[in-house]
């Protein structure tokens, strides 16, 4: 009995040595975001994070569990920047028009993927990712109702026309945002997508009640 504890006690386990759950999940969320879930096989992803099959399991469960934790850990850093630009002091014009900018600056970052990898995640998806694809659909809901509710604020602030439908119009700017994602994964870079937001920002509701500013 003895020697089968002392068997099991030099027998190697779990996760190897030197392994950093924080990196691991790093890589494959780069991973997640660049091929995309059915993209990104089972052998791609022990290769990038540099673990055994077993520590896999192990540690993150399934292919799955490690999709949604990876998703997580990309709007946790993802929401840094959106929730910074939409709550910045300002009038809500401005504020939509700095998130759109940083969004087009995030997007061609180099070093990192392009494009977004929530914003078209698991659109095409067979019945049994149902529920990563429903996942990713309450992301983009939750990104756009806070779109809607910043625009909310400016109409109670008197800086966005009342008669404004604050849904729709956070609908035409998310949608924006994904048609961006769209063209920096087709290869545009960074001042495009911000020619493609100075354009979008004509359809800014304007104060009929204000006559324009004089063109100099």
């Amino acid at each position: 009995m003895a020697s089968d504890t002392t068997e099991q006690v030099k027998r190697p386990r779990g996760r190897p040595k030197g392994f950093d759950r924080a990196t691991a999940l790093r890589e494959a969320t780069k991973l997640f975001w660049e091929r995309g879930y059915e993209g990104t096989s089972f052998d791609d992803l022990i290769g990038a994070m540099g673990i055994s099959p077993s520590s896999f399991y192990s540690t993150f469960g399934s292919k799955a569990g490690l999709y949604k934790e990876a998703a997580r850990e990309f709007m946790a850093q993802a929401s840094t920047w959106f929730t910074r630009e939409l709550a910045s002091a300002t009038d809500t014009r401005t504020a939509f028009h700095g998130l759109l900018t940083a969004a087009a600056r995030e997007m061609t970052t180099t070093g990192q993927p392009a494009g977004c990898m929530i914003s078209l995640a698991c659109a095409h998806a067979p019945p049994a990712l149902t529920p990563l694809s429903e996942m990713m659909a309450r992301y983009r809901r939750t990104a756009q109702e806070a779109m809607a509710e910043r625009i909310r604020r400016g109409i109670a602030d008197g800086d966005v026309p009342a008669d404004t439908h604050p849904e729709a119009l956070a609908a035409f700017y998310s949608t924006l945002l994904r048609g961006m994602a769209v063209q920096a994964r087709d290869g545009a870079g960074q001042d495009r997508l911000v020619e493609i937001v100075d354009v979008a920002m004509h359809a800014w509701p304007a104060d009929r009640g204000i006559a324009a500013p004089a063109t100099p």
